[in-house]
């Protein structure tokens, strides 16, 4: 939820202010290995990333800050009307234990309680635990798994699928 209090978890639009410091997260080796894209991304076709999407409203592009500092990156898609929506997001690289399950929480308040979205879905890569984990905690149920579906160069991997409804979101997480 937005939230304007000085020391609190909240979510904001993300604004061309943001765009560099995104960018190296999202070039951080840490984040960088569980993308489906991993090679490293230049500004330019960051740039021209984010003006294609921002005038999208299917695209929901956010930043997750905790007590007024800029800890991670949250996407929301359109994937079928009625408020069916894929999501992706990472922490900042340097971000205290503990900001995913926070990001998590500020993120699917916002898409469940303002934006009323009826279901969030997810994907994430077999070997990336952290985000399985993540996900189990927030509540969202797995709803398949892709065998050998992502080809990153080298090797394929499995992908997990997992889906959150709203009724099923506990905001008191």
């Amino acid at each position: 939820m937005l939230d304007s209090t000085p020391l609190s978890s909240h979510i904001r639009p993300m604004v061309h202010a943001d765009l560099e410091q995104v960018l190296i997260w999202r070039n951080h080796v840490n984040v960088r290995r569980y993308m489906y894209t991993q090679h490293e991304i230049k500004l330019n076709e960051h740039k021209s990333w984010f003006e294609c999407a921002i005038t999208d409203s299917k695209k929901h592009l956010l930043i997750f800050e905790e007590n007024r500092q800029p800890m991670g990156y949250v996407n929301f898609n359109e994937a079928e009307k009625g408020g069916i929506m894929n999501w992706g997001f990472y922490v900042a690289p340097n971000a205290p234990k503990g900001s995913g399950r926070k990001l998590g929480c500020a993120a699917l308040n916002h898409a469940f309680i303002k934006l009323k979205f009826h279901k969030v879905c997810g994907q994430t890569l077999y070997y990336n635990q952290r985000s399985i984990v993540l996900h189990q905690k927030l509540g969202f149920q797995q709803e398949g798994l892709l065998r050998n579906q992502h080809f990153d160069g080298n090797s394929y991997h499995n992908v997990i699928f997992f889906g959150l409804l709203s009724h099923e979101w506990k905001p008191s997480l």
